[in-house]
């Protein structure tokens, strides 16, 4: 099965500059399934939805077709990590209680993904897929991220990034869906920690490929004009959108 690698060359600058989800959506997914004994992280990157489930399951299993990126990800008594296909695991039939996708299921296979999701979760076991938008920090500097991010790397997106654009609400989901609370990722930067989360982007280096060269120093003077000072904090904010369901 084909693996489309976006991210294995930037695993550790991934570790470092990707934002963390909210203690509340972990809190919440806890509160869904029968029992929290296993949780499936499902494309874990690096591995911080697996850190944040493993305080309220009893064992995390995270899984990444990406060796770079287990190589990086965190490490934590309670999380086992494998390399392995999202469509193909070695997981035992129903043996999970929660499965969790964190910003990752618009590069999976979904016909066959879904199949192994019912066959590794339980009875009445949950599957949680999510997903953020565009951060946002004021007018002035979203205005020079939506730049980067559409006038300078357009082209340079994946197809597959459309699916997050629509917030997941075009894709199959065929579980019994269930309502979810309006969540939100914040977090407070300085003006480097943008500059690296952009340098982040797949886009980005697709353009490095094609042009040998980093697209991100382009709009570096407009972000530092916009920002202010390098070292001024600013609340950086991404919505979430989350889909949840039961699977029977």
């Amino acid at each position: 099965m084909t693996f489309k690698d976006h991210f294995s060359t930037q695993a550790g600058q991934y570790t470092q500059f990707r934002p963390h989800y909210p203690r509340a959506v972990f809190e919440f997914l806890a509160t869904l399934p029968a029992k929290t004994e296993r949780a499936w992280d499902c494309g874990t990157g690096n591995g911080q939805a697996a850190v944040a489930l493993a305080e309220f399951f009893s064992e995390v299993v995270a899984t990444d077709a990406s060796a770079e990126q287990i190589a990086h990800a965190e490490p934590h008594p309670r999380v086992r990590y494998l390399v392995t296909a999202a469509e193909q695991t070695p997981l035992a039939d129903g043996s999970v209680d929660l499965v969790a996708v964190a910003q990752a299921l618009h590069w999976f296979d979904l016909e066959p993904f879904y199949a192994e999701v019912r066959r590794v979760a339980c009875h009445g076991g949950i599957v949680a897929v999510w997903g953020y938008e565009m951060a946002t920090v004021t007018p002035e500097i979203d205005r020079v991220v939506q730049h980067l991010y559409s006038d300078v790397l357009g082209s340079y997106w994946p197809p597959e990034r459309r699916i997050t654009e629509l917030r997941y609400e075009t894709i199959a989901f065929p579980f019994g869906e269930l309502p979810v609370p309006t969540l939100k990722m914040t977090a407070q930067w300085k003006r480097d920690d943008l500059m690296g989360y952009l340098g982040t982007w797949s886009s980005v280096q697709q353009y490095i490929k094609r042009h040998g060269t980093d697209p991100v120093p382009q709009v570096s003077d407009e972000v530092a004009a916009a920002w202010g000072l390098a070292d001024k904090t600013r609340e950086v904010t991404w919505p979430l959108f989350l889909r949840v369901g039961r699977i029977d």
